[in-house]
């Protein structure tokens, strides 16, 4: 198997500097472009997963344009995150960057935390590292806030991104930033209304199919129809918990819509977890090569979407 394109260079390398057009996401030549990938389990529970293999079998087996590493800053399932262990978390992170620029494929650096407003010194502090050691590689695309919850855009979510914002903008001048939004990242359509004024910035949508339906695609709409582009950088075929069941339908709908407005996605998650979104079965080997036993319901329905969305790249595509 390769990862190389059909003319033998990397995905980087076809598409360069990702900016934003309207309310796209346009290659180095001013061209629509969406990525199609998967994000990483949290980095605290699932880290065996945030290793060179696992990500180049992403690439080289379900294609992925893009990877996401949600590095969990606060405790989740009782194991502590980046607050506590800095230096181990940020090192898992620093792995599968280095992979994926070897790799010549797109990486989503999110401070995967549901309070981020009150750890704002940190995130600077993480963000401006990440910038200094990468902001001049085009794989890079920050994810500064996963999912703020249902707190004010106005009072707290938007004077955080202004500040990491221009904290990253001090080191890396134009690579791609994804903004959270309220109500864990569904309220696109209030930051829409509300908009930051930089360049180069999406707003994160976040929706699991069997809970988030006809309603959030018209906040989306909205957003869209003002002129700001949106990124997917989380989504499930399931319920908001993460498990439950798998609404086809509703499944259908948001592909379409995602299709149709060339949004970029990855689906939550790479790891084993025993519930619904977990892309693997529980005990897959950490280092990729898996097979049709290894990988869940949701895993296959994503792998086929990921293969079917990115054909026209890889040698390898179906």
């Amino acid at each position: 198997m390769s990862g190389k394109l059909q003319n033998n260079s990397t995905i980087v390398e076809k598409f360069g500097n990702l900016s934003v057009k309207g309310n796209s996401i346009v290659d180095k030549n001013g061209k629509t472009v969406s990525l199609h990938g998967m994000s990483l389990f949290w980095s605290q529970i699932k880290g065996k997963y945030y290793n060179y293999d696992c990500i180049k079998w992403l690439r080289d087996d379900w294609n992925c344009t893009v990877v996401r590493a949600a590095m969990g800053i606060e405790e989740a399932d009782s194991l502590d995150g980046y607050l506590v262990h800095k230096e181990r978390e940020f090192n898992k992170v620093v792995t599968v960057v280095d992979a994926a620029i070897d790799l010549g494929i797109y990486v989503i650096v999110d401070w995967h935390d549901h309070h981020a407003h009150e750890n704002k010194d940190e995130a600077i502090e993480f963000f401006q590292k990440i910038a200094e050691k990468y902001g001049d590689k085009p794989n890079i695309i920050y994810e500064i806030y996963n999912e703020p919850m249902q707190i004010s855009w106005a009072d707290e979510v938007k004077p955080y991104s202004e500040e990491l914002i221009k904290a990253i903008r001090e080191i890396d001048p134009d690579n791609l930033i994804i903004v959270g939004t309220t109500t864990w990242s569904q309220d696109v359509d209030i930051a829409a209304m509300d908009p930051l004024p930089f360049s180069n910035i999406v707003y994160s949508l976040h929706f699991y199919a069997s809970s988030h339906k006809q309603n959030l695609r018209n906040k989306a709409k909205i957003a869209l129809e003002n002129g700001k582009a949106l990124f997917v950088s989380e989504f499930g075929i399931c319920e908001y918990t993460g498990s439950g069941i798998i609404d086809s339908v509703e499944v259908a709908a948001w592909f379409d819509f995602m299709d149709k407005n060339n949004i970029s996605w990855c689906n939550w998650a790479i790891g084993d977890k025993i519930e619904t979104s977990a892309a693997l079965i529980n005990g897959a080997s950490p280092k990729g090569n898996w097979t049709e036993k290894d990988i869940s319901i949701s895993g296959k329905m994503l792998r086929d979407k990921i293969k079917f969305h990115n054909k026209g790249l890889f040698t390898t595509g179906k």
